[in-house]
């Protein structure tokens, strides 16, 4: 197993990873990187029991869609280790956070640094919204609300096979928008599934801008909790807050986490950026050197070459 390292610092080394990229790349999904960093941290580092991944540490080029006869397929769910009955599994929704999840897997040592030269690139694995063959992820499920239900199948599964292992998934708020993840909420309770879990970032920011102002959904922690589910509201920059949370008695219940959480952590300079977070390119070039300038002294980092 790949020793542990401070969950902290991990998230911290996510976010300068990340704002890396955007700066040298004119843009990235940077807000992403500042809400869950902590959450994806903790996930890698405490609350999965995971295997040593599976892939290579530099990744394959794409190697076409699944087929009968495309032997050469992978998910990129090895490089969170084998899917022993043991092991727990992470289904990872929102294919938007791509980015921050190949910085998780570079800051947990289950991939190389040399991954994001190949990002966005033709025939590249690493994709900018992250599918089934991307690093870390086994499944293309947008931000469609499918991943709940994927993981609700597959832990009913496992339920049924009695493994050990758990299955978690990553999830951002603006999946609750969608139908199919109540669906999943009740099929979830209806089978009684203890052994399924998510955490939620709960940002409230989508491609539109603030979630309350495209579709606001309410009191979601009332809302989880009416369906049967275990549903407790967090800080989402609190580790200690998931760990505690994570321990939560859901006996015969999928356990739901909302983590609430600041799409500025960490660089306060993107609220000049507000409601339009979604994704950050650069204006100019003068605003480009300014965020480079301020956001790298918030992070502790000498300013980024590019």
């Amino acid at each position: 197993m790949i020793n542990k390292l401070n969950s902290e610092d991990i998230a911290l080394g996510i976010r300068r990873r990340v704002f890396e990229h955007c700066i040298k790349n004119n843009g990235a999904y940077l807000s992403q990187a500042c809400s869950s960093a902590e959450q994806l941290a903790w996930l890698y580092n405490e609350a999965l029991y995971l295997g040593d991944s599976i892939l290579p540490s530099v990744p394959e080029k794409f190697k076409g869609v699944p087929n009968i006869n495309n032997k050469s397929y992978k998910t990129g769910a090895g490089y969170n280790g084998p899917t022993g009955s043991e092991y727990d599994r992470l289904i990872f929704a929102p294919a938007h956070y791509a980015l921050v999840a190949y910085a998780t897997l570079i800051e947990v040592g289950r991939m190389s640094p040399e991954a994001l030269s190949m990002f966005n690139k033709d025939g590249s694995s690493v994709e900018i919204i992250g599918a089934e063959h991307s690093p870390g992820m086994e499944m293309h499920n947008g931000t469609l609300g499918i991943g709940l239900s994927t993981a609700a199948g597959i832990a009913y599964g496992r339920k049924l096979k009695n493994e050990k292992g758990q299955t978690c998934v990553f999830m951002s708020d603006g999946e609750l928008q969608e139908g199919q993840i109540w669906e999943a909420l009740q099929v979830s309770v209806y089978y009684n599934l203890d052994n399924l879990w998510a955490i939620v970032d709960v940002n409230e920011q989508q491609v539109d801008g603030a979630m309350s102002d495209v579709l606001d959904i309410g009191n979601i922690l009332k809302k989880i909790n009416s369906f049967g589910a275990k549903c407790i509201e967090i800080d989402g920059h609190d580790i200690n807050a998931m760990r505690q949370a994570k321990n939560e008695n859901h006996i015969g219940k999928p356990l739901i986490i909302l983590a609430r959480t600041s799409p500025y952590k960490g660089m306060k300079y993107l609220k000049t950026r507000f409601p339009r977070l979604h994704y950050v390119r650069f204006k100019s070039e003068e605003e480009r050197e300014k965020m480079n300038n301020e956001i790298s002294k918030e992070l502790g980092i000498s300013p980024i070459q590019y």
